[in-house]
């Protein structure tokens, strides 16, 4: 689907005569996304297990999917999202594979959601001061995915290495992407792989060493998984 997907919004532009499709439902996304930042950094600040509570978060983000068969509200998700537990929980094998690692790289998803991607990586450089994070996004608008524009906005450039994998579906497709993208996505000690798109694109992978995180948006994925839809993953390969 997400290649597909390429091919169907690239004719959808071209017939509206319009480059980014949803900027301006990106751009909302963005604007509510930060208005919970205070929210988030004061449980952040006031937790015991802050890995926990940041991946949590990085998952919670990713509601904001404007292709999912399912939508959720981002504030109700946020209300409950601290006291759901992992369907597919391997947050202890994450734990262990970050404190082994040199070299990170977090796969983008959806514009709002990288937000709440700007205190997962924050929160893992103050936990994991050794390791040097990179966050990848789209080369092109698609659907509403973020791309250079929205990440460069957020900061993401300061924060760690920004990469323009080159992809124009929504999800890392690793035969569309660049050079640089595939280099750094075969060498990286760990993959971080955000939202249902980056897992229907990456199962399988010719790599292993990868951590899926996201939220079961699609009957698809749900039995892909052997999960159900609503439920939220970590999960290991």
């Amino acid at each position: 689907p997400p290649q597909i997907a390429a091919y169907v919004y690239e004719d959808l532009a071209r017939i509206a005569d319009k480059e980014d499709l949803y900027d301006e439902v990106k751009t909302a996304s963005t604007k509510k996304a930060l208005s919970f930042v205070p929210l988030l950094k004061e449980k952040l600040k006031t937790s015991d297990d802050k890995l926990l509570i940041a991946t949590k978060i990085a998952v919670a983000g990713n509601v904001i999917d404007l292709a999912a068969a399912v939508e959720f509200d981002l504030e109700e998700e946020l209300d409950k999202i601290f006291y759901t537990n992992f369907a597919n929980d391997d947050v202890d094998l994450f734990k262990d594979k970050l404190s082994t690692c040199r070299d990170v790289l977090v796969l983008g998803d959806n514009v709002g959601e990288h937000i709440f991607d700007y205190i997962f990586i924050q929160t893992l450089q103050d936990l994991y001061p050794n390791i040097k994070f990179s966050y990848m996004v789209r080369g092109t608008p698609i659907i509403n995915d973020v791309t250079m524009l929205e990440a460069k906005e957020a900061g993401f450039d300061k924060l760690c290495k920004l990469v323009d994998s080159g992809v124009n579906t929504p999800g890392f497709t690793y035969d569309r992407a660049n050079e640089f993208s595939k280099e750094l996505f075969d060498k990286a000690d760990l993959v971080i792989s955000k939202g249902m798109g980056n897992y229907e694109c990456l199962s399988p992978s010719h790599r292993k060493d990868i951590c899926f995180l996201l939220k079961v948006k699609c009957n698809v994925v749900a039995r892909s998984l052997g999960k159900e839809v609503g439920d939220i993953i970590c999960k290991m390969v």
